[in-house]
Formats: structure tokens, C-alpha cells, sequence
């Protein structure tokens, strides 16, 4: 029981894991989906803003450009700008302020046409105006156009187009290329790697946005977003136990606890091979760069929608936020074992408990066990050996309330009944012999009752049989006999009788009258047709009475089979099939004409079988008559039995009976070999009874099918195929 017990705490702690573990998973889970989103949702808002700030910076240079279209931009393009010695256009050092003023850096050899100065002025006019509205929000802002003019709002370094040179590479560089029709073919704000910004050394990812007039590329904008703290928050602002990292769709990593990015190129890309691995501290090693690759994957190849990858290989969950803008994955990694060690210990809590629990039970079960039932069973034990030595003065504990003082009290009324009963039984024996004989004589009176019964039963059956058997041969008889009458009342006698008296008042001119006479010369020609017909008369009526003894005959020989039956079974002997079929037929064959039935036989050509001649032919008379009868409900002209005698394997012979009568119900089917089951009016329903049970008798069976009513049926007759040449006659 203990065992038992601690089974089932066991299988109890195991579900509390698996339950725990799962409600723990799908809690930490969904709390990492909502974290990811949250942060995803915050830090993309700078992002954000810059491409709002760059929609309404679009809109107002365009405006201001299409006002100045018709201005004369050459005096105030003098009066703020100026060229350099170095072949640079830049501000005039005097009144210049880079604090509340955008600066200029036009580029060595640019034509500084009206068109050019124009949208030179438009520019400087809106980073002006709106430079100082941004400064709360981005490090800097700037305009550069593709002639190769950069002009920059940037309090910070209000001299910085100032101070580079002549050769500063401003259209190669990636902030002023990736804004290029052929780069930028959908003309949107685009983002730029991050980077480490040389002036300020601080990491900032550039926002650009193209600006089109007339299917020309006039200017592009550009803001320089700080992301030091993005990535600050990044590496310290995480989920107990896990950490995050992001990086781009093509593989560049922005931000990882463990890898150090200080390059001004945007550091580590996770797809590149070649790179050192762990030679220097901040390096990643081989195992981090494949952990980094598995991470990018899963990721890629995420479903639409997914927030939450599962990361097997690592044991770690991945949640996943696309920061807009920049386009960057903000991925937070979540070991799995943070997971489950809250279950294993919620697990192990309720182990402890259980195995506790489990000590206390069995110590209380043991005293309960020894002191409320070891010893009463003891007691027990003891009176159970008492009674079966023949001693019911058993005594036990009584006062008991419980199913045990119960057990007690039953136990003792259970041993005065059994000595009562040993009494009784004592007594009993006394006379049982006296008893016994008496019995003995009455069953001896039943029994020698019954054999009279059954031997009745019997008689009545045989009986039966022979009447049966005996009517259908006798209705052969009466048919034959009333042919062979209507054949003696059909002969032309009184024709010889009138040819005599033509012949006496001719007797002294035969020969005149039986060559010259009209009459005389047809009396010899119809004296021959007579006397043939007379001839074909006597040989149908020797026909009709040779059946009417062969009938009779088959009247002795069913007398003989039901006595024999009654007596003892015959020896078989050798009987052709075909001619048993023939002659049951020929016994049928007056009814089966008055009926009008075809007959169709298929008699395949079998040798001698040894069994029982008489009973075959009973069988086959009955089943004959059966379809003759079953078939006056047709027309004439479709009835029709067909006879069929095959061999069905190799030990078994076949006699099939089938007729297009009025067929046998299924419902009926099962009852149709029943004593006393008949579907006709003057039928007694003993025929097929005795037919199958001679069957039977025989070594074969009786079956019939039906495909319903109005389908005719089916009756086959198998017998055992016992070859005549065996030698021996067998027992029927």
C-alpha cells in the first residue's frame, strides 16, 4: 500500500510539473511577446518621427522652391555665401551663426547657376527655419543636393562645413548614395548602417529621404539620430535571465551584450566569414557566431505574423519586434531553463510535501492496522480453527460498533446455524436411502411413460410419412388411370362394326364392290389407318398401365422404406442418378403434363453410387411434385423445371430441382424444412420434413434459395459420391 502510495505521488508530482511547466511556459511566453512588442513599439518611436519630420522638411522646400521659381536669387546668394581660395563655396565668416543658422559646403567646381542658387537659397531658408524645431529631437539635421552641396543645422558644431576640406567625400558617401533613384527606386525615407560619429563619438544611425521635382532628383534630407541610449537600454534593459540583441536584415549586428562594436563601419556582420573569432576580448567566438547565424535564421525564416520562435538546438525561445524605420530586429533571447527551473522548483516543493505526507500516512496506517484489525483478525483466525475442529463454542468481541464487531456477531450466529444444520443433516441422512428408492421408482415409471410416448410419436410420424409418400405415388396412379380411360373411351371400335356390316351386304360382290365401288375402293385405306390407330391406341394405354404398376410398385417400396426405417437401416446398394431422376420424373410426369411444365435436363453422365435407391426416389418425387404445385400461379407458357446432376467436388454429388414458380419469401426460407410449414391450402407441410430428414439419413442435405416471390426457387439435393466399384455395400 505504501508502494501504492508513493506511486501515486510520484505520477501526482510528475503531472504537477508537466501542468506547472506548461501554465509557466505559456505565462513566460506570452509575457516575452508583450515585453518585445512593448519595447519594440517604444524605441522605434525616434525612428518614426524622423521620416514625420522628413514628410513636412519635403513639403516645404518644394513650396519654397516653386515660390522663388520667378525671384532673382543673385543678391542674397552673394550676400550669405561666398568663394574660397580652395574652390569652395561657404558661409561669409561675418554675421555667421551656426547655432541658429544652417552652414554651406558647396563642393570645388559647381556651377552656381540661377536654377542652382535658387534651390540653394530654398534650402538654406528651410534647415534654417527648421532646424531649431529638430534640435530636441536629433542630433543634427542636413540637406544635400547632387550637385555636391551639403548644408547642415548642427549647434553642436555650428562650424563643421567650416572646417572640412575641399575634398570631403560627400557624394560617395553611404548617407548621400543610398538616396540615388537607382538605389532608392521607391523614393522613401531609407536608414543607414549605425555608426560611431567621429566629431561627437557617438553611435547614430542616419535617416535620408529623397526629394524629387519634376521627375528630377533635387535634394535629399537627411537627420542623424542618436541610438547610444537605444543601445544602452538594449544590453541592461532585459528580462530576468535573458538578454537582447539587434541587428539588420542583412546580417549587420547593431547591438549583443557580449560582442564589442567600436568600428565606424556598424561592426560585426553575422553572415560574413574570414572574420577573427575570440582572438581579442569582445570578439565572438565560433560558438557565438554559430549561435548568431541560428538566431538569424530562425528569425528569417519565421511565419508572418510569428512574434515567438522556438529555438530547440539552444534550448531558448527568441521573441522578435521590426523596428520601424530603420528596419532593424530587436530580438529578445529567453533560455528555456529559466522556465523550467520555476517549475522543477514548484515540482520539488510539492514532492517534499507528498513524501512527508506520505511518511505520516503510513506510520498512522500501521497503529490503525494493528491495533483495529491485526489483532481482530487474529481472533478470528483462532475461532475459524475452533469450528472447523468441530467445536461451534466460539466466543469473540461483540461490543464492537464497526464491520469488524459486525464480522463478529455473524461470525457467532454463522456457528449456531452450522451446529443447528449438523443436527439437521444428521437427521436427514437417517432417511435418505428410503428416499432415494422411492425417487428411484418413480423416474423408473416416467421413463418406461416416455419410451411409450416417443414410441406413439413415432408411429404417428411413420405413419404420416407413408400417407404422404403414398398420396403423391397415388395421384400419379389416378392420372394414369383416367388417361388410360379417356384412351379406351377414345378408340374407334364402332368403325369396325360398320366395316363389317358394309362387308356382309356386300359379301357376294366383294370384288366388284372393293374394286369399283366408290365406297368399296376407301374401305381398304381406311381398314389400314384403323387399324394402326387402333395399334398406337393399345401401346399408350400398356404405357399408361405399365406406370400404373411401376407407381405401385413405388407404393410397396415407400411401405418398405418407412418399415425399415422404423426397424433397421438396409444395405445400400449401386444406383444410376440419372435413371432415379428419370424415373421420378416418369412418376410425376401425368401431373407435370396436366400442368403444362416444361421439363429442361442437364444429366451430366455419372457412374453408380452406392446409396439408398428408395429414398432418393421419395426425395426427388417430392420435390418434383412441390414445383408442379408451386408453379399454377404462372402462366402456361413460363413454366418450366429445370433438372440439373453434377458431381461437387471430389466427394460429393449434386442434384439440383429449380422452378419459375411463385418463389419462397426470405423471412419464410429458414422455416420451409419445418414439420407441419406449408405455403398451400391443401398442403400438410410434411413433405420437405421427411425429404431433408431422409437427406440427412443418407449423408448429405437438403438446402433451397429463393431470390423472393415471383423468382422461382432453388432445391439442392447432395449426397456423398460413394463409388459402386468400392467393392462393399454400405450401411444406409
Amino acid at each position: 500500500m505504501g508502494a501504492r502510495i508513493g506511486l501515486l505521488i510520484a505520477l501526482s508530482t510528475l503531472a504537477s510539473y508537466l501542468h506547472i511547466f506548461h501554465t509557466m511556459r505559456a505565462e513566460s511566453l506570452a509575457h516575452l511577446e508583450r515585453h518585445v512588442a512593448e519595447r519594440g513599439q517604444r524605441e522605434q518611436a525616434i525612428f518614426v518621427l524622423a521620416e514625420d519630420s522628413h514628410a513636412l522638411l519635403k513639403k516645404a522646400l518644394e513650396e519654397r522652391i516653386r515660390a522663388a521659381s520667378q525671384e532673382d536669387p543673385t543678391a542674397g546668394f552673394d550676400r550669405l555665401f561666398a568663394l574660397l581660395p580652395d574652390g569652395t563655396i561657404r558661409n561669409r565668416p561675418q554675421g555667421f551663426d551656426g547655432t541658429r543658422m544652417a552652414g554651406v559646403w558647396i563642393a570645388p567646381g559647381v556651377k552656381a547657376d540661377t536654377g542652382f542658387r535658387r534651390r540653394l537659397l530654398a534650402a538654406h531658408d528651410v534647415l534654417s527655419q527648421y532646424g531649431p524645431a529638430f534640435r530636441t529631437r536629433f542630433m543634427n539635421t542636413y540637406l544635400m543636393m547632387p550637385e555636391g552641396v551639403n548644408v547642415l543645422y548642427w549647434p553642436e558644431v555650428p562650424t563643421w562645413n567650416q572646417d572640412i576640406g575641399p575634398d570631403f567625400p560627400l557624394l560617395t558617401s553611404e548617407y548621400f548614395t543610398i538616396s540615388l533613384p537607382q538605389n532608392n527606386p521607391l523614393r522613401r525615407t531609407v536608414w543607414t548602417r549605425s555608426y560611431k560619429d567621429e566629431p561627437s563619438g557617438r553611435w547614430v544611425v542616419s535617416a535620408i529621404t529623397p526629394l524629387d521635382l519634376d521627375g528630377r532628383h533635387v535634394a535629399t534630407f537627411g537627420n542623424d539620430v542618436l541610438v547610444d541610449e537605444l543601445l544602452s537600454r538594449t544590453l541592461i534593459d532585459h528580462l530576468p535571465g535573458a538578454h537582447n540583441l539587434i541587428f539588420r536584415d542583412d546580417g549587420q549586428l547593431v547591438a549583443h551584450p557580449d560582442i564589442k562594436l567600436d568600428c565606424t563601419t556598424g561592426g560585426y556582420d553575422i553572415l560574413a566569414t574570414g572574420q577573427p573569432e575570440g582572438a581579442q576580448p569582445g570578439q565572438p567566438s565560433a560558438e557565438q557566431r554559430a549561435h548568431l547565424r541560428s538566431i538569424f535564421e530562425a528569425v528569417k525564416n519565421r511565419e508572418p505574423g510569428q512574434t515567438v520562435v522556438e529555438l530547440p538546438e539552444y534550448g531558448e525561445y527568441i521573441a522578435v519586434s521590426r523596428l520601424q524605420g530603420p528596419g532593424w530586429n530587436f530580438v529578445t533571447v529567453l533560455p528555456q531553463r529559466v522556465v523550467t527551473s520555476k517549475a522543477i522548483a514548484a515540482a520539488r516543493y510539492v514532492l517534499v510535501f507528498g513524501v512527508v505526507s506520505l511518511l505520516v500516512e503510513l506510520l498512522i496506517m500501521f497503529w490503525v492496522l494493528r491495533e483495529q484489525i491485526s489483532r481482530p483478525l487474529q481472533s478470528f483466525t483462532r475461532a475459524t480453527a475452533q469450528v472447523a475442529a468441530g467445536d461451534f463454542g466460539v466466543s469473540l468481541e461483540t461490543s464492537r460498533g464497526d464491520e469488524l464487531g459486525q464480522l463478529a456477531r455473524d461470525f457467532e450466529q454463522m456457528a449456531r446455524e452450522v451446529r443447528q444444520r449438523e443436527e439437521a443433516l444428521r437427521q436427514a441422512n437417517e432417511g435418505l436411502e428410503q428416499r432415494v428408492e422411492e425417487r428411484t421408482r418413480e423416474l423408473k415409471e416416467v421413463h418406461q411413460q416416455l419410451v411409450r410416448t416417443a414410441r406413439q410419436a413415432g408411429m404417428a410420424e411413420i405413419a404420416t410419412n407413408v400417407l404422404h409418400n403414398v398420396g403423391n405415388v397415388l395421384n400419379s396412379v389416378y392420372t394414369s388411370a383416367q388417361l388410360a380411360r379417356e384412351r379406351m373411351g377414345g378408340m374407334r371400335l364402332e368403325h369396325v362394326g360398320r366395316v363389317a356390316h358394309v362387308l356382309q351386304e356386300r359379301q357376294g360382290e366383294l370384288a366388284a364392290f372393293v374394286t369399283q365401288d366408290e365406297r368399296g375402293r376407301n374401305l381398304l385405306p381406311f381398314l389400314d389407318r384403323l387399324g394402326k390407330n387402333l395399334l398406337d391406341e393399345r401401346e399408350e394405354i400398356l404405357e399408361l398401365l405399365d406406370d400404373v404398376g411401376r407407381y405401385t410398385e413405388h407404393i410397396g417400396d415407400i411401405v418398405k422404406v418407412q418399415q425399415n426405417h422404423a426397424r433397421m437401416p438396409r444395405l445400400q446398394e449401386p444406383v444410376s442418378l440419372a435413371e432415379l431422376v428419370e424415373d421420378a420424373l416418369r412418376i410425376n410426369a401425368a401431373g407435370l403434363t396436366r400442368h403444362q411444365v416444361k421439363v429442361e435436363r442437364q444429366l451430366a453422365p455419372l457412374p453408380p453410387i452406392l446409396t439408398d435407391k428408395h429414398k432418393v426416389l421419395m426425395i426427388l418425387v417430392n420435390l418434383f411434385s412441390n414445383a408442379k404445385y408451386a408453379m399454377d400461379g404462372v402462366p402456361a407458357e413460363e413454366r418450366r423445371l429445370a433438372v440439373k446432376l453434377e458431381l461437387s467436388g471430389a466427394d460429393c454429388v449434386r442434384i439440383e430441382v429449380r422452378d419459375t414458380g411463385v418463389g419462397i419469401a426470405p423471412e419464410l426460407l429458414t422455416r420451409i424444412f419445418q414439420y407441419g410449414f406449408t405455403t398451400r391450402e391443401e398442403g400438410h407441410g410434411f413433405g420437405l420434413h421427411s425429404s431433408a430428414l431422409a437427406a440427412q439419413e443418407l449423408g448429405g442435405s437438403l438446402t433451397v434459395h429463393s431470390e423472393g416471390v415471383g423468382q422461382g426457387a432453388t432445391f439442392i439435393l447432395e449426397l456423398p459420391l460413394f463409388p459402386a466399384g468400392d467393392g462393399l455395400a454400405r450401411s444406409g
